[in-house]
């Protein structure tokens, strides 16, 4: 098998495997807590996109994209702190220096817009119905660095892109970012690292390690022991959502951008079909 991926479809919760944390033996036995293995999805990403233009069908990134219609609405919590949250609710959103109004952060633009509006050290996240959200680094002059098909590459923003409207996506981590001069540095000093020697299974995971700097955004970048510290709330409606608890955030992430990639339709559709397992932890909150 190689350097290669098994990819494996996710039926419902009950089927997905387990894998060691370090991403290497991955046969060796199970590891504790909901874990997913996927390729790298930004490279699955791509595959799609090649299959649509081979069978002569539509491309998803020339459709109409309304964030509020597909993107799923939702909360990270390490412990009882909000580390993420994506919400168009203005009151949900965090001030932030020079923002002169709520949920703004959301928007989405065409990347040529986008270059008006990027500063060294951004993070850019593109998304488009039906696919895996893509996230950059900007680090100047029109490019950016970003982990694409295995590799960790810089590229113009707008080759990058692939068409895709994209946001700053700056506010969605509430950690406090790192200097602009060492998120770029960061960025820069991986372009080239590639399959095996890659710390991040997606470019999520890695655009936040540039600008946080934090280990958990790493493949087994935290020890696995105990209860499931993280959450992961899905809002579902007014008052309702769904919780699902994790025990690393690299494993949350997976499935948060799982929710992005199938879409808001979709996830309520499943969550609303599915019946809990007493192996896994699924909460449900009201209120």
């Amino acid at each position: 098998m190689g350097n290669q991926v098994e990819k494996l479809t996710h039926l419902n919760y009950k089927e997905v495997p387990t894998a060691d944390p370090t991403g290497m033996d991955r046969d060796e036995g199970p590891r504790i807590g909901v874990s997913y293995i996927f390729s790298n999805d930004d490279d699955e990403l791509e595959q799609q996109q090649d299959s649509v233009h081979d069978l002569g069908g539509e491309n998803p990134a020339l459709q109409p994209y309304d964030p509020q219609l597909h993107e799923v609405e939702c909360s990270v919590y390490y412990r009882d702190e909000c580390i993420y949250q994506k919400s168009f609710s203005e009151e949900d959103v965090l001030p932030e220096e020079g923002d002169e109004g709520g949920g703004g952060h959301l928007s989405t633009y065409t990347p040529e817009n986008l270059l008006n509006r990027c500063k060294p050290g951004d993070l850019v996240e593109f998304v488009c119905q039906a696919q895996y959200p893509h996230w950059v680094v900007y680090v100047g002059d029109f490019q950016v660095v970003h982990l694409h098909r295995l590799e960790v590459v810089n590229s113009f923003l707008t080759d990058a892109s692939q068409g895709r409207r994209g946001r700053i996506a700056n506010r969605l981590y509430r950690y406090k970012p790192l200097s602009p001069a060492v998120v770029v540095r960061n960025a820069l000093e991986q372009v080239g690292c590639k399959d095996r020697d890659l710390s991040w299974r997606n470019s999520e995971c890695f655009a936040a390690w540039c600008r946080y700097g934090k280990r958990e955004f790493k493949i087994g970048g935290e020890l696995r022991i105990g209860k499931q510290p993280y959450r992961l709330q899905i809002r579902l409606g007014d008052k309702r959502s769904h919780t699902l608890e994790f025990q690393s955030l690299e494993d949350l992430i997976m499935e948060k951008r799982r929710n992005d990639q199938i879409g808001r339709a979709a996830v309520i559709q499943e969550l609303s079909n599915f019946e809990c397992d007493s192996g896994f932890l699924f909460l449900f909150s009201f209120g």
